[in-house]
């Protein structure tokens, strides 16, 4: 039987190619499910306070009527705060992206 000295370098590319390309499929699937959730949690920290502001407008209009509609300013106010929560986190984020890429940079100059 003839030995094939090539057949483990062989193999080991192979290997570490497949390896990558799971690694690849592994970040995007990351990627796709972070960036759901995100829109999840911007969506969810715009509406909470939306509601929770026309809740309390709706219970004040009931029990200390006015001839402005609390619900109505409430529920813009809720609105605003949510859409700042969110802008803040989603700027959070981002900057955090944009360290951990300058990190990555950084490692591969050294």
């Amino acid at each position: 039987m003839a030995d094939i000295p090539e057949e483990p370098e062989f193999v080991r590319q192979i290997g570490s190619k497949e390896e990558r390309k799971l690694q690849a499929q592994r970040k995007v699937t990351q990627t796709v499910w972070s960036g759901l959730g995100m829109m999840g949690l911007v969506g969810w920290s715009v509406a909470v306070p939306a509601l929770l502001g026309a809740a309390l407008g709706i219970w004040l209009d009931e029990h200390y009527p006015l001839r402005q509609s609390w619900t109505l300013t409430l529920m813009i106010v809720g609105l605003t705060l949510g859409c700042l929560n969110a802008w803040r986190w989603v700027a959070r984020e981002h900057q955090s992206i944009r360290d951990e890429q300058a990190d990555k940079r950084g490692q591969g100059d050294a």
